[in-house]
């Protein structure tokens, strides 16, 4: 239940149509209360000494009754419309705006499969729950009080069945909810599980095409997708359960009240307009706790989904400013101090050991290294994606976590292993790095990451429409658009991981000549290429999260077996391309 108090708190200013659609099923069932007592009247009074005038009144006051009760019936809808859908985006936005706080530590703990099912499917469950839950849970209890309420004062020895019958089917409703409530939480991790693989499916559409395994990819679908429909079939098969039970209970109720009531007609106890009455008491009172126990099986999967939702509203982000936070980075130097790292506390090795390494401002740095040594995890620590388990890490002479975080990242240009475009244009792509940077300052930084190349040939050029991860350019455009992106940032230190590695030779030399010309830049180059980095200022090896050797290429080339093997092996492969 905190869950649903933490959920609900998000209704915000929609409080206000709830609590307007809760009245107004007080008021509708309020009408639809009195129809029953009118028309025992009609009955006992009106048929039974043949008064016209009596039975047309009457009739008009249950006419009214029931207009009045459309028209709260039609109020609440709107109402209940209103809250549910304005709950369901505020409930999506609190979820994006969570996971946009969201730091790497915080998101290496969600599939991203799992947060889409999270803010579509389980904010859907918590949106039909006020749009067709709020309706049995408010008019359910109310048509239960009021009818048992009148259905004892018109006759209390009848109504005493409703005693006999309220037992059987609070255990039926505590049998179906107790079986149902674990079924729905498997049911929404089995969808996480489905969502996951047409999400990779549909990404890597490309490649599963190019390696002609559509078959394969079908048979995974359709393996989760049968275990969802085997896990929604079990869920389901109990829940439906709670209807007939309930069924057969009330019209059982209902034979016996006929029974007896039937009993107490010919004895002349009872009327046969109350006993009309009294049944039509009696189905409102059926409906309302077939109403209460829907309820409590919608309650039962909201709660599994408003626990999902809590945790992604409830995860803090890992890493926080400083109370106090130095507002501007002064400059590029970076310097790690003694850093070990490890990516969760739970780890059983560090990825990186006792990293000890001074950079200059302004000065050109190479990383190089074989697959797994960390090269990606060291640079990561520089704009405090994650925080070092030991050790410090210092940019412009200052732990990098004294500053404030946006001032910090804002310092730093990185562009990732993984280059990322959005759907757009180029333009609006290019605008990430420098959202106020008109045409000009667009095409300076496309010419120094050799991107306008390309981009001249476009027939739209900057305009150029990009799908939904830059899927029509090619790898080496789409690196070059990164690094175009992140030159616009102006950043003080400059973090290119593996970036032209999809880029010829040729315009790798050109990138590199123009970066060396940016002599206020500090630059971090990770690299597999020797030919990338051998004009560095220093060129640091990393071997399995330690530093192996620093130096120069020339200093290297004369001292490190790691980087003769990479350099000669190199050297061997393009001699004999030549």
């Amino acid at each position: 239940m905190r869950d649903l108090k933490r959920i609900f708190s998000h209704m915000g200013h929609y409080r206000r149509e709830l609590m307007a659609a809760m009245v107004l099923i007080f008021v509708e069932t309020g009408f639809e209360l009195v129809i029953p007592l009118l028309m025992a009247d009609i009955i006992d009074v009106g048929v039974q000494t043949r008064d016209v005038h009596y039975i047309l009144g009457k009739g008009i006051q249950m006419g009214i009754c029931a207009l009045l009760a459309l028209i709260t019936g039609l109020l609440y809808a709107r109402y209940a419309a209103r809250a549910a859908f304005g709950f369901g985006a505020s409930l999506r936005e609190a979820e994006f705006m969570a996971v946009q706080g969201y730091d790497f530590s915080n998101l290496d703990r969600f599939d991203s499969s799992s947060l889409v099912t999270r803010m579509t499917t389980d904010v859907t469950v918590m949106q039909n729950a006020v749009s067709t839950g709020l309706r049995p849970m408010v008019r359910g209890p109310a048509m239960l009080i009021f009818g048992v309420g009148l259905s004892f004062y018109m006759n209390p020895r009848l109504a005493l069945v409703f005693v006999v019958c309220a037992p059987i089917l609070a255990l039926v409703l505590v049998f179906v909810v107790g079986k149902v409530a674990p079924m729905y939480r498997r049911l929404q991790v089995v969808m996480d599980r489905m969502n996951a693989i047409v999400q990779e499916g549909l990404t890597a559409i490309r490649a599963v095409k190019a390696f002609v395994r559509d078959e394969y990819e079908e048979e995974k679908f359709q393996s989760v997708n049968s275990e969802l429909m085997a896990t929604s079939q079990r869920t389901f098969r109990f829940a439906v359960l709670n209807l007939p039970a309930f069924q057969a209970t009330m019209y059982a109720a209902v034979v016996l009240i006929m029974w007896f009531g039937g009993q107490m007609i010919h004895t002349g106890s009872l009327e046969v307009g109350d006993l009309t009455g009294f049944l039509s008491y009696v189905l409102q009172v059926m409906n309302a706790l077939m109403m209460i126990s829907n309820v409590f099986l919608m309650l039962t999967r909201s709660l599994a989904s408003a626990h999902r939702i809590a945790e992604v509203l409830d995860e803090r982000p890992a890493l926080a400013s400083p109370d106090s936070p130095v507002p501007t980075v002064t400059d590029g130097s970076v310097e790690f101090d003694d850093v070990s790292f490890r990516y969760s506390a739970g780890a059983q090795e560090d990825v990186l050991s006792h990293i000890n390494l001074k950079i200059r401002a302004g000065q050109t740095v190479g990383l190089i290294g074989g697959t797994g040594s960390a090269k990606t995890s060291l640079v990561q620590l520089i704009p405090r994606l994650y925080d070092a388990s030991g050790g410090s890490v210092r940019v412009g002479g200052r732990d990098v976590r004294s500053y404030d975080l946006a001032a910090l990242r804002d310092a730093v240009g990185i562009v990732l292993q993984k280059n990322v475009l959005f759907s757009g244009t180029i333009r609006d792509n290019l605008r990430w790095g420098d959202p106020d940077a008109d045409d000009e300052t667009l095409w300076a930084a496309c010419r120094a990451a050799c991107a306008d190349e390309f981009l001249e040939r476009m027939p739209d050029g900057l305009d150029t429409e990009l799908g939904q991860g830059g899927v029509n350019v090619s790898g080496g455009q789409k690196q070059r658009l990164c690094i175009a992106r992140t030159l616009l940032k102006r950043p003080k230190i400059l973090i290119l991981d593996d970036s032209t590695s999809a880029v010829d030779t040729k315009t790798d030399a050109k990138i590199r000549a123009t970066l060396a010309k940016l002599r206020q830049i500090t630059k971090i180059i990770i690299a597999q290429r020797i030919t990338s980095v051998m004009d560095a200022d220093l060129i640091v090896i990393l071997d399995d999260g330690r530093i192996s050797d620093a130096g120069t290429h020339s200093e290297l080339l004369e001292r490190s077996p790691i980087y003769q093997e990479l350099y000669y092996s190199q050297q061997k492969g393009g001699e004999e391309v030549g």
